[in-house]
């Protein structure tokens, strides 16, 4: 089978494409054919020696995964050749229950919010390291006088150290509402054909509850056509990937030769240029730039789907679950990038005098050290 890892590891980390890629997917795929089983036995939708099939089933189910994808392709969703599958594998009464009530809907929905669940983790952790990182370098910088540039001009002087937490604060806030929003809206999802959960003896609810405390999913009434919690993680994304561009931006813009005031840490064999030999190139500042390029578009996709038809859509949805795990790569290449430019990252104060110096601008930072002790205060609690 082909692979993109050429194109898509430069952008993103080897935990983030492993939280995407087939082999997550399926096994995703199969916990909620499981789940659902068993939370139909324990309701008695369904017997228990049917539920105890399918879950044997599903735990020794294997594929090839390229032959796998051409019969989704054809089916256009991955439920119908899944279920074919394990299908072949059952007793007709068995059969005749696996996925019974349930939509192929259900089961790519509660797929994404599981893969979610995990991206945010991911992201948690590498925020954490680079908000750490700049609260450290803010306040170890925090009365060194450096020239303030409003409009790319010549200001008035700040604290060096102002900048950095402002970069951490932007950060932090983002990440702080990025795992709000992920954590609130992860739903199981399950509502059948047309989101009544027909076809479950009038115990759907109950289902619904039991499959959402097996996959460890909030519980939820049906949300097919009700795509806003969707649009909500891809702006928040958006947003965390806006924040981790911002102090990019200007790690790379003081890094500029005429400036030279800090830069990403050196590491050999990163940053260099196949033309230049002399060139030290901000190349984690390019990775989290890149990815502040490419997220608005992707976030106005996912907007651009929320008025769906009726019941169920067509086009709409189909087309998240590809948006919302390329904002997750983007997301976590991003802020990797910057976690390691935050602990690493080189302050030239020489330059930094020298540049105050020739603004002629004096060395009043004003209450920038108070600012930061006001940015720095302590993290809010993620409930």
């Amino acid at each position: 089978m082909s692979s993109s890892l050429l194109r898509d590891r430069p952008a993103t980390t080897n935990e983030m494409l492993a939280v995407f890629d087939d082999a997550s997917t399926l096994h995703h795929a199969l916990a909620f054919e499981s789940a659902l089983a068993q939370a139909q036995a324990d309701a008695q939708v369904i017997d228990a020696p049917s539920a105890q099939a399918i879950t044997t089933a599903c735990d020794a189910f294997t594929t090839d995964i390229s032959s796998f994808a051409e019969a989704v392709a054809l089916a256009g969703t991955l439920a119908i050749p899944l279920l074919q599958a394990l299908r072949a594998r059952l007793t007709s009464t068995a059969a005749a229950n696996l996925h019974r009530g349930a939509t192929s809907q259900d089961l790519s929905d509660s797929v994404l919010m599981l893969q979610m669940k995990e991206a945010s983790a991911l992201l948690a952790a590498e925020h954490a390291r680079l908000v750490t990182a700049l609260t450290m370098s803010a306040k170890r910088f925090a009365a060194l006088p450096a020239v303030g540039r409003t409009l790319l001009q010549d200001a008035r002087p700040i604290g060096f150290g102002l900048r950095i937490a402002q970069w951490a604060l932007g950060i932090r806030e983002a990440a702080v509402h990025l795992e709000r929003t992920i954590s609130a809206h992860a739903n199981v999802q399950l509502g059948g054909a047309a989101g009544t959960r027909a076809d479950m003896l009038g115990r759907g609810s109950v289902v619904a509850a039991g499959l959402a405390q097996r996959l460890q999913l909030n519980r939820s009434a049906p949300w097919h056509a009700r795509r806003g919690g969707i649009a909500a993680m891809a702006a928040s994304l958006g947003v965390c990937i806006g924040a981790l561009g911002k102090m990019a931006r200007d790690i790379s813009l003081l890094a500029q030769k005429h400036i030279g005031e800090a830069f990403e840490p050196l590491v050999e064999g990163r940053g260099g240029s196949s033309a230049m030999p002399h060139k030290r190139n901000p190349t984690g500042c390019q990775v989290a730039l890149s990815a502040a390029t490419r997220a608005p578009g992707l976030v106005a996709t996912v907007l651009a789907g929320l008025p769906c038809e009726l019941e169920r859509g067509l086009g709409g949805w189909q087309a998240e679950g590809p948006v919302l795990a390329e904002l997750c790569l983007l997301a976590a290449g991003s802020a990797h990038a910057m976690a390691d430019a935050a602990q690493g990252l080189v302050v030239m104060d020489d330059a930094i005098a020298r540049n105050l110096a020739q603004a002629n601008i004096g060395d009043d930072i004003g209450e920038s050290r108070q600012i930061i002790e006001e940015i720095l205060g302590p993290p809010r609690e993620v409930h």
